[in-house]
């Protein structure tokens, strides 16, 4: 059974994601993309939890994605937020890279979708992602 915590961290992420969204459609709406990205850190801090936020985002092996991010944050709040988004974009990738092919694997048994993540070509781009085989696959957080 889900925490409250969890439940409406999801909630939070679910609505950073639409504020996200609709910021970049808006063709880059700073106050959007600014709400979009409290939301989102704010879900993601109530979803899996304070200690584990601060742990994901202070490995020194993933500074580079850690910096990008957060640098990206700054960039949309004194609104600069096309060169803000590239770099959120960015840094979320090198973040959760190792996620991609978890998640791809797991859609590959949806009916509708999963035709196409069974392509070859869709297959070796997000194995890409990965950094390894499966066996050292594992979700980032």
């Amino acid at each position: 059974m889900l925490s409250d915590n969890t439940k409406i961290g999801t909630g939070l992420l679910f609505l950073g994601c639409v504020f996200l969204l609709l910021g970049c459609m808006f063709l880059f709406d700073s106050a959007m993309l600014a709400i979009g990205d409290i939301l989102f850190l704010s879900g993601l801090t109530l979803t899996i939890g304070v200690s584990r936020t601060v742990r994901f985002f202070s490995r020194p092996d993933r500074i580079r994605g850690i910096i990008a991010f957060f640098g990206g944050i700054v960039l949309v709040m004194i609104r600069w937020p096309i060169f803000g988004m590239i770099c959120q974009f960015y840094g979320l990738i090198y973040l959760f890279g190792q996620f991609f092919p978890i998640a791809v694997d797991s859609m590959k048994d949806t009916p509708v979708i999963g035709e196409f993540f069974r392509l070859p070509a869709v297959e070796r781009f997000f194995a890409s992602f990965g950094g390894g085989g499966r066996s050292s696959r594992r979700a980032p957080v």
